[in-house]
Formats: C-alpha cells, sequence, structure tokens
C-alpha cells in the first residue's frame, strides 16, 4: 500500500492511504468500504506497538496498512467508536488476525460481533505504547458513541470523533431529544473544552478543525435536527 507522507486530512475512497508523524506518534488514515468509512492507524514511535479506530472495512487493505514486514508495529488495540455496522465489518477479521484486544462503550458493545475485551466510559483513558488517549463519550448519534483524544505535549490536540461531529455539523440523530443531546454534548465535552488549534478526524470524510467549525454552532442549533 501507497502512504502519503503529506497530510492534508484527505484521502480517497480505495486511494493512497495518508500518514501524520508527529513527536510521539503518527496518524494514519485510510479511506475503506462502499460509505467511505475513514480507518485511523496510532502507532507509537518509542514502541512500535499501535491502536486502530474503526476496522469498518475491507480487511485486507487495513492488514496491508498495519504491514507484513518483521518491522511492523504490534496492534495491541482495535476501538470501535460507535455500534453502527458500517464501522466494524472488519473488526473481527483485523482483531482475530493480529490479537488484538477490542474496546468500546458499554452502550454500544452488545450489536458488536466481537464482544469488547474492554469496556470504556467517559473519562477513561487507553494507552498506544507510551501515548495515552481519553476517551469522551458523546450521547445523541448512538447512546454509546464516543470520541478519542491526545494531547500532544509538544503540539495540538487530536480528537478522534467518530459519526458525532464532521466538518458542518454534528452527526445524524433519530430525534430532537438526541440532537440535543449529542450538540450539547459536542459543546460543552469538545468546544468548550478544547482549543481551536485541535484538529479532528472524523468517521468519514475530510479533517478539519475546531477553530474552523466553532462559528457555526449557533446556526447547527437554530438548524435543528
Amino acid at each position: 500500500m501507497n502512504i502519503a507522507d503529506t497530510y492534508t486530512g484527505h484521502v480517497d475512497p480505495g486511494g493512497d492511504a495518508a500518514r501524520r508523524t508527529l513527536d510521539a506518534l503518527t496518524i494514519t488514515k485510510l479511506s475503506v468500504g462502499p460509505m467511505d468509512n475513514n480507518a485511523y492507524l496510532l502507532v507509537c514511535r518509542a514502541d512500535n506497538e499501535a491502536l486502530l479506530i474503526d476496522a469498518a472495512n475491507d480487511p485486507e487493505r487495513i492488514s496491508d496498512l498495519i504491514g507484513h514486514g518483521p518491522d511492523r508495529p504490534a496492534l495491541r488495540t482495535v476501538v470501535t467508536t460507535h455500534q453502527h455496522q458500517d464501522h466494524w465489518q472488519a473488526l473481527g477479521a483485523v482483531a482475530g488476525a493480529n490479537g488484538s484486544n477490542t474496546a468500546a462503550h458499554p452502550l454500544d458493545a452488545a450489536p458488536l460481533p466481537v464482544p469488547p475485551d474492554f469496556l470504556v466510559e467517559h473519562g477513561d483513558t487507553l494507552q498506544v505504547g507510551r501515548v495515552t488517549l481519553e476517551v469522551i463519550h458523546l450521547r445523541g448519534h448512538t447512546p454509546g458513541s464516543i470520541a478519542l483524544l491526545y494531547r500532544d505535549p509538544t503540539g495540538h490536540g487530536h480528537l478522534f470523533t467518530g459519526d458525532s461531529l464532521f466538518p458542518g455539523g454534528i452527526g445524524k440523530t433519530g430525534s430532537p431529544e438526541d440532537f440535543a443531546s449529542l450538540l450539547d454534548d459536542v459543546s460543552e465535552r469538545i468546544f468548550d473544552a478544547l482549543p481551536d488549534d485541535t484538529w479532528f478526524y472524523p468517521g468519514h470524510g475530510d479533517d478539519s478543525t475546531l477553530g474552523a467549525e466553532r462559528p457555526k454552532l449557533a446556526e447547527w442549533r437554530s438548524r435543528g435536527w
């Protein structure tokens, strides 16, 4: 698989992966499956241990992303951001092939094809080698949707939002109550808590920053669900 080292936040369905290299971590983004799902491979540079966010589809492509040589990272954990089927089509194959632990929020665990080894709640942490990720529960797209935050000590934050936050709006909800819940959580737990330079990585499509989206929050609320 070709991996571009110029990271813009855009990848094409069926195309090359894109890698961002930080001091402690690499983040590689790949579009998989017919719904342009994003899978994110995070690798601790010190320990060469990896965590995958959403084994959504195309297990062969994800395997190619991880690599096949002796220097490939050890995939310790696969995290599923929420229960929707398009985000876990390759979960069993990828976790099984790599002997990985799996993790999800308890409210979204039941529909998954692999029972999670770890259930994570708001405020919990997950490790990628020596790197710590914070779990943020965002209620509304599904009951157990989560985001993962890496606070880079030498740069800006990196936030993986699943289908709860996209450039241009929050994720799809099924009722006015779910819409209000999700927008409240996104407002309070993300926008009120994190600075504008936080870069976020959604479950589909291109990335953005909180600063680019913050001016639109009032518009999103008035637009409604």
